[in-house]
């Protein structure tokens, strides 16, 4: 059972920054996809920035301005998220598969004010 756990959300002004990391209960070498997603009230769930193997995505709205990243020696992978607005609050979920199950973080909440 893979097990992941989020850390580093919290109340930012506007232009702020914050890193989010995500530990995994295990080597996260053979990992192909881990992935941040959020969800704001009110709004479905989406994908914020994915690895995938050597290459990185990120939706549009964060492009520039969030990078994700993996530290193999820590079984962590981190969203970096730069010049935040207030649209950028959400609650923050790390995500993962292997073996062909799904696996989710609880969630962090990252609030950023005006």
């Amino acid at each position: 059972q893979l097990q992941l756990v989020e850390s580093g959300g919290g109340l930012v002004q506007a232009g702020g920054s914050l890193r989010l990391s995500c530990a995994a209960s295990r080597s996260i070498i053979m990992l192909n996809v881990m992935a941040w997603h959020r969800q704001a009230p009110g709004k479905e769930r989406e994908l914020v920035a994915l690895s995938r193997g050597g290459s990185t995505t990120y939706t549009d709205s964060v492009k520039g301005r969030f990078t994700i990243s993996r530290d193999v020696a820590k079984n962590t992978v981190n969203l970096q998220m730069n010049s935040l607005k207030p649209e950028d609050t959400a609650v923050y979920y790390c995500y993962t598969n292997s073996g062909g199950l799904s696996y989710w973080g609880q969630g962090i909440q990252v609030t950023v004010s005006p």
